[in-house]
């Protein structure tokens, strides 16, 4: 026995290394690829900007240089800290909101049966129209701010958090419920974990939402922060100076889309071995 496990031990030690290996060069070739995509996609963008009136749009070339420009002169990082706070209040007030429901929905009939309804309803309203309440609610700062990037984000990442208990497997549960387990450790030490990857889906998600919402917000409520310059850029005939802000926008949401990712591979590390995906 111990020769057979002597033996199996160098082969498992050679799977995992071949398997780091074949991660590696996904990896090179994913970044390769998506390097590639980019520097297509900026090349279109230059010739066809260059092809329409420059009030219209502007090219790659002009918005990077309009993008030094605002950060040299310090309107871009002061828009950009304008809109970062009350983004981040919005964005952990929904998570701290957003996530308890989902797994108090996800998990009693009775709670899913008195709110869950307005959960859907809410994701599924134009929140653009709760705008005016808002503002009569909360005024002009940062307050609706923050509001609106809450109330844009919420919901999204309830409903994934309420689906992801709901496909938690029920063998799990009846487990622990032989085993004599309370309801409130069944929550924690079952549920929660097995819904990680559906409460970190929803986090992305959220991200774009909240994206959303704070340029909402900035766009009918307050000229500041990053959708203040947007606004000043379009009255004022600069397309290079609205692009760059909406670059620097785009940027933001996908590095905090990354973070989470991360987060997520920190959590649950064992969410990418089991999960099927693109190969």
């Amino acid at each position: 026995m111990t020769a057979l496990a002597d033996q199996a031990a160098p082969v498992e030690d050679e799977t995992a290394l071949s398997r780091r290996i074949r991660s590696q060069r996904r990896s090179g070739r994913d970044r390769l690829i998506t390097a590639a995509a980019v520097v297509v996609l900026l090349i279109i963008w230059e010739v066809a900007a260059r092809q329409v009136d420059p009030i219209l749009a502007a090219p790659p070339s002009a918005v990077f240089t309009a993008l030094i420009g605002m950060v040299g002169d310090g309107s871009l990082p002061t828009a950009v800290w304008e809109s970062a706070q009350p983004f981040l209040v919005g964005y952990v007030l929904a998570i701290v909101v957003g996530v308890p429901v989902g797994l108090l929905i996800g998990r009693f009939r009775v709670v899913e049966a008195a709110i869950g309804w307005l959960v859907i309803a809410g994701y599924a309203m134009p929140m653009i129209a709760l705008t005016p309440v808002f503002m009569l609610w909360f005024g002009l700062g940062f307050a609706v701010k923050a509001a609106m990037v809450m109330t844009m984000t919420v919901f999204a990442i309830s409903i994934n958090t309420w689906n992801g208990v709901q496909n938690v497997p029920r063998t799990l549960i009846e487990v622990g419920t032989a085993f004599c387990t309370s309801q409130p450790r069944i929550l924690t030490q079952i549920v929660i974990p097995s819904v990680i990857p559906s409460i970190m889906t929803g986090l992305r998600i959220g991200i774009g939402k909240a994206v959303v919402g704070i340029v909402i917000a900035e766009f009918f409520t307050a000229i500041g922060g990053v959708g203040g310059v947007i606004v000043d850029a379009g009255h004022s005939f600069q397309p290079d100076r609205m692009f760059a802000a909406v670059v620097v926008l785009m940027l933001a949401a996908v590095a905090l889309t990354g973070l989470v990712g991360l987060i997520e591979r920190r959590l649950a590390p064992w969410n990418r071995s089991i999960a099927g995906g693109a190969r």
